[in-house]
């Protein structure tokens, strides 16, 4: 309905044409695995907050990944205020984009992968201990955000924690900041307070802000635009006042009614698939295998195809590596 969103302000995020497919261990797509992103196009502008909402696995988190600089993608499928969002890195480090998605983990060999930091620091110091910041803005964030400089992360709430993190992935004033379900440990007027500071960004400093969120509440009227996402592909792009001429519901029923149509589609060419006599769903390639030779060869060489936190081998029909670093675990 629309890959452009018109404004006269200046372009801040450009998508042209994004195909994107997780590539397995030796760095290209496995063969016969279908693109994650497919065709996406979008534009926004200076001032303009995005709500991007998709049912899960629509490929909300992977969209702004690649918008935040952390897949590779040709450097003109994706452009963040003109230049390449992978492949110029002064974005990020300069704090001009900035993104903020899921809590603070870490992998941790042979403990696991994604564990939660919760080390005993105060939030003074993690905040304190970004150089460069203006101690105004600073100052306005802990006061937006409640933030008591006492606590200790090891003894916070997730909510408390995710406060901090928010504080310190903002205390930069970002020119677009993508947010993946941010907000989800935040109770309500920690949120309100947030939604509120984040328009006024946008109001006046000409930020860009793209949300993906499942959570509606307060955010009626918070939006200027909204983006739907079904299946890696992009369905809806339109200024929020052409949405609600769409519909007479609420932001959320008017997004669920989406979702339920997209559910009840999904559902009907499952079991014209399984009358056809085919599997009710594809199946999964795995993005995990090292297909042929030279590429299982050259995994060969990086620690045997293992990898850290992992009591496997990473390369797929290849368990039993004689000359393993990890082998005196299994002998």
């Amino acid at each position: 309905m629309g890959e452009a969103i018109a404004d006269e302000r200046s372009t801040t995020v450009e998508i042209k044409d994004l195909s994107f497919t997780y590539p397995g261990i030796d760095g290209h797509p496995p063969p016969g695995s279908a693109p994650l992103i497919d065709g996406f196009s979008l534009t926004l502008h200076a001032g303009n907050r995005c709500l991007l909402v998709g049912s899960n696995g629509a490929g909300k988190t992977t969209i702004l990944k690649i918008l935040g600089g952390k897949h590779m993608v040709g450097p003109e499928m994706v452009r963040v205020l003109g230049r390449s969002a992978f492949h110029d890195t002064a974005l990020t480090s300069s704090g001009d984009l900035s993104y903020l998605g899921g809590e603070w983990r870490r992998d941790v060999a042979f403990a696991g992968f994604e564990v939660s930091i919760q080390m005993d620091v105060s939030a003074e110091k993690m905040i304190y201990g970004v150089t460069g910041v203006d101690p105004q803005r600073r100052d306005e964030l802990i006061k937006v955000l409640d933030i008591d400089l006492s606590w200790r992360m090891h003894k916070s709430s997730d909510g408390q924690r995710r406060r901090v993190q928010i504080c310190m992935g903002l205390l930069k004033p970002f020119k677009v900041l993508l947010l993946d379900e941010i907000t989800v440990d935040l109770d309500v007027l920690a949120r309100a307070n947030l939604l509120k500071y984040l328009s006024k960004e946008c109001e006046e400093r000409g930020a860009t802000i793209i949300y993906a969120t499942h959570i509606f509440d307060g955010l009626e009227n918070w939006p200027t635009h909204i983006v739907y996402v079904a299946h890696g592909k992009l369905q809806l792009a339109l200024p929020l006042a052409k949405v609600k001429e769409m519909s007479n519901l609420s932001l959320m029923r008017t997004v669920e009614s989406w979702l339920r149509k997209e559910r009840d589609e999904d559902r009907k060419r499952r079991k014209e698939r399984k009358l056809k006599g085919l599997e009710e769903f594809d199946r999964a390639v795995e993005g995990t295998r090292v297909i042929g030779d030279p590429a299982k060869s050259a995994v060969r060489v990086v620690n045997n195809g293992w990898a850290a936190g992992r009591l496997h081998s990473t390369v797929a029909g290849e368990e039993n590596f004689t000359f393993s670093s990890n082998r005196v675990l299994r002998q």
